[in-house]
């Protein structure tokens, strides 16, 4: 009998594993030619007419780069283009948010503390949100293409804000900050679908068919490239936000993630300045710093009152009307829920871990599965067991957990 629940656990973990590789050589990329373009040496005449060289070493080997300013005489034999990086990333990032916050949206994406939604509608504001991010932020592109960038980068910023601010009034705190995170991602990736790829391909048809080709294309697709280069540290801080309650968990989460959005221009602002040879601008360093400490004391903030519990619906009410659950419910609040409490009891604990509470019968049907998956099947949960959870209360968890879940198939199959 095969176990759906770790079917799923490693389903998750291929794709979001997939996503960081991709993520990784996207971002590696993009960095390291941002900072090879930065650094050319433009001040020479080069016979090749070339508009900058750099000389590097790396893995035992020196390297001779020449950018062309427009394009070069004649065509490359052979051309590498950086692209799949990109469309990876954002393939296997929204697979995971299909995987964790649509299919799990009962969960993770509706909150019915901060709005009651029923699951298709949290998901059809989750996908259009996503579309309407790059209408805006092409659109402000269009309207600012001769005015200062520094402007167009304010309103792109005053956007951000208000998605911020929206995110959190519609999904869970959780869901909120890693939505800001794919909105912005899919405006890095739709740059170098729509935009740096087409001026690519324009650039390189002219020069098979022996046109000068006209330099906007590049001039255009340089300014998305340093966008994108602007933009993601501040995405990879929203998604790992999901790992910290403090940065989710309060009521000035839209606050938090807005502040991140200068922290990483700043620190991206220094090694923009250093790779171009204009100094070393350590203000920003002073101003990460300070951005950093007003986020970490509006992390202090809780929630004045206590919110009520909603009605359990979907999964959670199978889980919760299962037989044993009674015991399971006995079980994780005497050995998981001096931890998992809005006020730990536990010496040096100043909040839940994850944020996940288990103090009531509906949060924990709520954590069904991981609590299986946890401390059930693995030995995860409680660390290092200091709670001394016993072997047959492990077994009596993945009992209850099994029993519900072949209940629910068998339901489904009489249904059908």
């Amino acid at each position: 009998m095969y176990d759906f629940a770790v079917i799923w656990e490693w389903v998750e973990f291929a794709v979001r594993w997939t996503h960081v590789i991709t993520a990784i050589a996207w971002i590696g990329s993009s960095f390291y030619f941002i900072a090879l373009d930065l650094g050319l040496h433009r001040d020479r005449n080069l016979a090749s007419g070339a508009d900058g060289e750099e000389w590097q070493v790396h893995g035992g080997g020196f390297y001779h780069i020449q950018k062309y300013l427009v394009a070069p005489a004649s065509m490359p034999d052979h051309l590498v283009w950086f692209k799949w990086e990109s469309y990876m990333t954002w393939l296997s990032g929204f697979t995971m948010m299909v995987l964790v916050y649509y299919l799990g949206a009962e969960f993770y994406l509706v909150d019915p503390a901060v709005a009651d939604l029923a699951i298709w509608q949290a998901i059809v504001i989750s996908m259009a949100s996503l579309a309407f991010g790059w209408v805006a932020y092409n659109t402000l592109c269009k309207l600012f293409v001769n005015a200062n960038q520094t402007a167009l980068m304010v309103a792109l910023f005053g956007v951000l804000v208000a998605m911020s601010y929206f995110y959190t009034q519609v999904f869970s705190g959780r869901a909120a900050l890693l939505h800001l995170g794919a909105f912005t991602a899919s405006i890095m990736s739709a740059n170098v679908f729509f935009i740096i790829m087409p001026n690519q391909r324009v650039v390189v048809a002219d020069l098979k068919a022996g046109r000068k080709p006209d330099p906007k294309y590049g001039k255009i697709a340089k300014q998305r490239s340093t966008h994108n280069n602007y933009l993601t540290l501040p995405v990879l801080f929203l998604m790992l936000s999901n790992h910290y309650p403090l940065a989710f968990a309060t009521p000035y989460n839209w606050a938090i993630a807005s502040l991140v959005f200068l922290m990483g221009v700043t620190i991206r602002h220094w090694f923009n300045t250093q790779h171009a040879r204009k100094g070393a601008p350590h203000w920003t360093w002073a101003a990460t710093v300070i951005l950093m400490i007003v986020i970490a004391w509006l992390s202090s903030f809780r929630h004045d009152a206590p919110v009520e519990e909603a009605a359990l619906r979907g999964p959670a009410l199978t889980y919760a009307s299962a037989e044993g659950f009674d015991e399971v419910t006995s079980i994780v609040q005497g050995r998981c829920s001096m931890c998992h409490a809005a006020e730990p009891a536990w010496e040096g604990l100043h909040w839940a871990p994850k944020a996940v509470l288990l103090e009531t019968p509906a949060q924990i049907a709520q954590e069904a599965r991981r609590i299986y998956v946890q401390a059930g099947l693995t030995h995860a949960m409680p660390p290092a067991n200091l709670s001394y959870i016993e072997p047959q209360e492990r077994e009596a968890i993945i009992r209850w957990y099994q029993g519900a879940s072949a209940g629910s198939e068998a339901a489904s199959g009489t249904d059908s």
